[in-house]
């Protein structure tokens, strides 16, 4: 199952390989950069642009001595160049190529999960609009409370992702950021001018201030719209649960042929999908607090912070991805059963219709509280007997000294609680 919905392109994107491909795009932009401000020669960079690679086996091979990554790095491309590696990181520490790069990395997992959520937005969409005119019981509290169109359950859920992927579009924005100021953000060795030009050719703002890292309170921001999207993901999913017991088996999840729920016992048919999301949603949630304590370094920079991120942000783009792919797929075949609804509606004798009655007793006079015990008298004798509250409210004298037959009996008409549901679809998805 987890094979159907990995997604490679994630993948690809955290890989070492890559990593390395956008520490050495950082390197040849100021290289670049330094060039136009005639501190490298046009040959030198010719050079270094026609050679410039790197071998992952070798980075492997020399951190195991220098016990650096970025040093193991730039050793490796230096051995690739030759003598014209001298002007490679000219000016810079490590932060400034490792922090440019990660925004590079991280606005690029934003755009897979943003195309991801409007995937998941337009099968949403698709399912409002089909279950719009199909009653369900509503509940609250778990207990019935009023019937209402089960496709607003979908248009709810549109509407949350609208405001995820209004999020991330934030945060891609916030991430967005470049910062080659120098050991402490001062520009110490290196003139202003690169940061802007290198900033400028990878699609990025400098940083305003920094110090010798990107201020961490952005990538918490970040992690914090992947953190909402997930616990949206499982409030998705702990609904399609609920849905999916036995006891209301109202929709369920899709289950394939030779599809098997349980070792022992040959009729279960589980949400394990929608229990998956509802699992990984903690694992996302659980890193925005790794990410919330990296904002707090030492002074102008320590290194607590690198080792969770090399962990956090991998794994919360990846495991964001794979959520909305597999929920988007459990979305788009998910087993609705209108006739399960109405099954379940008449399970309340009609008591569902509570309010309609006490609000009809209350505009004819009487005050909310006379008008609310009339109604809960008859509403418990309903549960008490299991007879139909109809039936009770057309056999009470209070009740009819009010209500005549024809009123109550229009009260009942299940038609009611849809008349407002086109005005919600509009502001949802508009005209």
């Amino acid at each position: 199952m987890i094979e159907r919905y990995t997604r490679p392109v994630m993948a690809k994107l955290w890989s070492a390989e890559n990593k390395f491909k956008k520490w050495l795009e950082v390197e040849l932009a100021v290289c670049e950069a330094w060039y136009e401000l005639g501190e490298i020669p046009e040959h030198a960079l010719k050079i270094i642009k026609e050679k410039a690679s790197f071998d992952i086996k070798r980075i492997d091979e020399i951190e195991l001595s220098v016990k650096h990554d970025v040093i193991a790095f730039l050793q490796s491309v230096s051995e690739t160049i030759g003598p014209e590696s001298r002007y490679v990181h000219k000016g810079l520490t490590s932060s400034d190529v490792v922090d440019t790069a990660l925004s590079l990395l991280m606005r690029e997992a934003a755009d897979i999960i943003i195309d991801d959520i409007n995937n998941l937005l337009s099968i949403l969409k698709d399912n409002a609009l089909k279950y719009k005119n199909i009653l369900c019981m509503g509940r609250t509290h778990g207990v019935h409370a009023e019937p209402l169109s089960f496709g607003l359950k979908f248009c709810l859920w549109y509407s949350d992702m609208q405001r995820n992927l209004e999020r991330l579009k934030r945060a891609r924005e916030v991430i967005s950021i470049g910062k080659l100021s120098g050991a402490v953000g001062t520009f110490s060795n290196i003139p202003v001018e690169i940061e802007e030009k290198v900033c400028k050719k990878l699609g990025l703002r400098p940083e305003p201030v920094a110090t010798q890292v990107v201020q961490r309170d952005r990538h918490a921001e970040y992690l914090s719209a992947l953190a909402i999207t997930a616990a949206s993901i499982e409030k998705i999913a702990v609904e399609i649960r609920h849905l999916q017991r036995t006891e209301v088996l109202e929709a369920e999840e899709p289950f394939t042929e030779g599809q098997k729920g349980s070792s022992a016992m040959p009729h279960k048919r589980n949400p394990v999908g929608c229990e998956n999301l509802s699992g990984l949603a903690r694992v996302v949630k659980a890193n925005l607090m790794a990410s919330l304590d990296n904002i707090a370094l030492w002074h102008e920079r320590d290194i607590s912070h690198s080792s969770v991120e090399r962990i956090i942000i991998p794994d919360s783009t990846i495991l964001i991805d794979y959520m909305l792919a597999r929920l988007t797929g459990i979305i788009k075949d998910l087993q609705i059963y209108p006739e399960k609804m109405l099954e379940n509606i008449s399970r309340s004798y009609n008591l569902y219709n509570s309010q309609r009655i006490l609000l009809m007793l209350t505009e004819k006079g009487l005050t909310r509280e006379e008008a609310y015990k009339y109604v809960q008298r008859n509403a418990m004798e309903s549960w008490r007997q299991r007879r139909d509250f109809k039936e009770l409210l057309l056999s009470d004298k209070d009740i009819l000294r009010y209500l005549t037959i024809e009123e109550i009996e229009r009260a009942f008409d299940l038609g009611y609680y849809l008349r407002n549901i086109d005005y919600i679809y509009k502001r949802v998805f508009g005209g």
